[in-house]
């Protein structure tokens, strides 16, 4: 295996524009890169999606098991030249106080040499005790490299690259200077999406070109072939049901949050999925099921109210009986309206409450969800619990008092703190984000719904 870890010393250091720089940079140089992101995370794996050229596969402690993620990071990265890892926080930052669910447990798991990015505004000598401290905390790990980040010119890189030189034993691998190429929006969830920008491709490329300029390419293909443990490489799943449903996915500026492996599992489970675009389709497609994941619907709210066809459309249909599955942003676009900014929209109307959108985030982090008996799909297992996750700054206001829910909630807030996951008609809609993994195989079950309901 080939590969690099890249984390930070702390969060909003510029790692995830580095990264998404190293990957087009690698790839224009005819390498074929397999891009991972630890933790739950939509934006930043499209972003690096797009500049790999490859769907980006999350890596989480959360809801996998070691032998899970050893076996995706196997899969995937069995078929590239380069795989390269982006941490989420810093490099010992993580949930437990064991470090159990870190970026430093997930580079030892792998055994992925990590290029430490240090944002060093401000920093010359203070930079020595930083990396050593970060080397002494866990000599089981190893830090190949740094990246300086922010840097002010030459004469801030060659104190900091004397100081780094003296004091320590790690390699310099790249001195990035601050450069507004290397600026991409954000958002109250981080970065913008990547379908939202018609500028992607030119801010990748940027990216790239800063990054191949300032940062030693060849010396990190070396460091990336240092692997330590070998990695697990499993069989590859095969899709051996033949598709005999239609499931359309709402895929467009509003809705985008979709794990690649949940898409691939669809596949696997018998289902052609069917794109649809909320903003400019008038009419569904022949389908049999609808999956409308995240997103940001509130910054496509005028639009989304103004395709009143396939608002209609979309209810009458439900009103039928079409059996749909609707996370966070789905779940907005289903309510009666969407209130933001001052301005209030109309939305698809079939979930009986308005989403109001807040200064502060409602849930946020991971979740632990009980099913209760309201609970659609098949395969119920008595007691379990789920293990999911939730980010988003909108509440469901006016809700209809008799609602049924198929989740009580341990963990987190879902839609008031109790419960999540309200079911009506063929409707399963919830703020929490499911990701199909063992614990969980949402996907399939489903899946198995909209074949019953067919």
């Amino acid at each position: 295996m080939t590969q690099l870890f890249i984390s930070a010393a702390h969060k909003s250091s510029g790692k995830t524009t580095l990264t998404l720089g190293l990957c087009a940079a690698f790839r224009n140089k005819e390498l074929k890169v397999q891009p991972f992101k630890k933790g739950p995370d939509y934006i930043d794996p499209m972003w690096l999606a797009q500049a790999a050229g490859q769907p980006c596969y999350n890596l989480d402690f959360n809801t996998q098991t070691h032998e899970e993620i050893l076996n995706q990071f196997g899969n995937h990265s069995s078929r590239a030249d380069i795989s390269i890892i982006e941490g989420n926080k810093g490099l010992y930052d993580g949930l437990d106080l064991d470090g159990s669910n870190s970026n430093a447990a997930l580079t030892k798991l792998l055994g992925a040499p990590v290029i430490l990015v240090i944002d060093a505004q401000g920093m010359t000598r203070g930079i020595a005790p930083l990396i050593l401290g970060y080397q002494a905390f866990d000599q089981e790990i190893n830090i190949a490299g740094v990246i300086l980040n922010q840097l002010g010119g030459s004469r801030h890189e060659a104190k900091l690259r004397s100081v780094i030189e003296h004091y320590t034993d790690v390699p310099v691998v790249g001195a990035v200077h601050r450069h507004d190429g290397l600026n991409i929006k954000e958002r109250h969830l981080g970065l913008i999406p990547s379908n939202e920008l018609a500028s992607v491709e030119q801010k990748i490329q940027s990216a790239a070109s800063i990054i191949e300029s300032q940062v030693d390419m060849d010396q990190l293909k070396n460091i990336a072939s240092r692997v330590t443990i070998p990695t697990y490489d499993a069989p590859e799943v095969v899709n051996s049901v033949e598709n005999d449903i239609r499931i359309g996915i709402a895929r467009d500026a509003a809705f985008g949050f979709y794990y690649p492996d949940d898409l691939e599992a669809f596949q696997q489970a018998g289902a052609e999925l069917v794109q649809i675009d909320t903003l400019h389709d008038e009419h569904l497609p022949d389908i049999d099921g609808l999956f409308i994941g995240g997103g940001f619907p509130e910054t496509q709210m005028e639009a989304l109210e103004a395709n009143h066809s396939l608002r209609s459309e979309i209810r009458k249909k439900i009103e039928a009986g079409l059996p749909v599955y609707a996370e966070c942003g789905g779940l907005m676009y289903l309510s009666r309206s969407i209130a933001w900014q001052e301005k209030c929209c109309e939305m698809v109307g079939v979930i009986p409450a308005d989403t109001v959108m807040h200064q502060r985030p409602q849930g946020r982090g991971y979740v632990r969800l009980a099913e209760t008996d309201n609970t659609p799909w098949p395969g119920k297992t008595e007691n379990e619990t789920i293990c999911a996750h939730e980010f988003h700054y909108s509440s469901l206001e006016n809700i209809q008092p008799d609602i049924q829910y198929a989740y009580n909630v341990k963990r987190g807030y879902g839609i008031d703190g109790k419960h999540d996951g309200i079911f009506l008609h063929n409707v399963f809609a919830c703020y929490t984000h499911l990701r199909d993994v063992s614990q969980n195989h949402w996907v399939r079950r489903f899946v198995e719904f909209v074949r019953d309901c067919k």
